[in-house]
């Protein structure tokens, strides 16, 4: 490994681990999910405008005719994805949220194949069948079988969040020559435009503990963590970026774990395991069959 790949696993490993703390501080904050993403936007824009203007980024940004409806569609997408995935936290805990959350993958390959042109081998096809029985099974329908309770609304708001981040993957992809940076900023400016009107500030927070913890998700959890995750990108090779990205449900687990006292039960952890697995494999695009065989002739 090389020291710039060092470094950016470092960096990528830092993000992820900052990501899978984001569920605590949202509900430190006591905020709704609304409020916290305005904030998060405000506070999180602010910071990133300042770092692309002192690094001079905003200057290598191609924002025409082509791009800005994308990037639209993108900020659109992304604002109702931190939405959906914050106001799960309210229904069911954090690592769960999470977990169901990356399901995305499989609805990115999906995705690509549709409109990208993209192949969908049959390894991805496995490993989204196995997934889906994966997603199955941390749902537990045998336990939570009423779809009027909180638990499958959760679970429902999580994956609502996972089609939308699907949706922004897809659409950055057909961007051209637009610094990430750039992209992350617009999400967050439109993430002010359109919560503005919804947020409510009567309800602001009454405790200094609940305005750190909204400094932090938009310091910490928006602008450092962005230029951290852009920053890794630049040095990494995807398959690296896909192994490194399955530390955030991992953090969120142990936040639920350590934190809030709350753990899965046996059949979400194999069913999370499923998930997780078959997520990064596809991702690799690692054909089952042959893994097999490697594993019966190591040599």
């Amino acid at each position: 490994m090389s020291k710039d790949q060092g470094m950016g696993t470092i960096q990528l490993s830092a993000a992820m681990l900052i990501s899978g703390t984001i569920g605590a501080f949202v509900l430190a904050s006591g905020q709704s999910a609304t409020n916290s993403v305005f904030f998060r936007c405000l506070i999180g824009g602010l910071v990133l405008l300042a770092y692309i203007l002192v690094k001079n980024i905003h200057k290598k940004a191609n924002l025409n005719k082509e791009n800005l409806p994308l990037i639209i569609i993108i900020g659109f997408s992304i604002v109702i994805n931190w939405v959906s995935l914050f106001k799960s936290y309210e229904y069911i805990p954090i690592g769960l949220s999470t977990t169901v959350y990356h399901a995305q993958p499989f609805l990115v390959f999906f995705g690509g194949a549709l409109f990208l042109n993209a192949p969908l081998s049959r390894p991805r096809l496995t490993y989204i069948l196995i997934g889906f029985i994966g997603l199955c099974l941390v749902i537990d329908p045998s336990e939570h079988f009423s779809w009027d309770s909180n638990y499958l609304l959760g679970c429902s708001l999580a994956l609502i969040a996972a089609f939308f981040y699907a949706l922004a993957t897809i659409a950055t992809k057909k961007l051209n020559n637009v610094p990430p940076h750039v992209i992350a900023l617009s999400q967050l400016v439109i993430g002010l435009i359109l919560l503005a009107p919804l947020a409510n500030f009567s309800a602001l927070p009454d405790k200094s503990s609940q305005w750190a913890a909204l400094l932090v998700l938009g310091i910490v959890h928006s602008a450092a963590m962005y230029i951290l995750i852009y920053s890794a990108y630049q040095k990494l090779e995807a398959a690296q970026i896909a192994v490194l990205n399955y530390l955030y449900p991992l953090a969120a687990v142990g936040v639920d774990y350590f934190y809030f006292g709350i753990t899965l039960s046996t059949t979400q952890l194999i069913g999370g395991f499923l998930i997780l697995a078959c997520g990064l494999f596809g991702m690799l695009n690692l054909n089952p069959l042959n893994l097999l065989v490697k594993a019966r002739n190591p040599s």
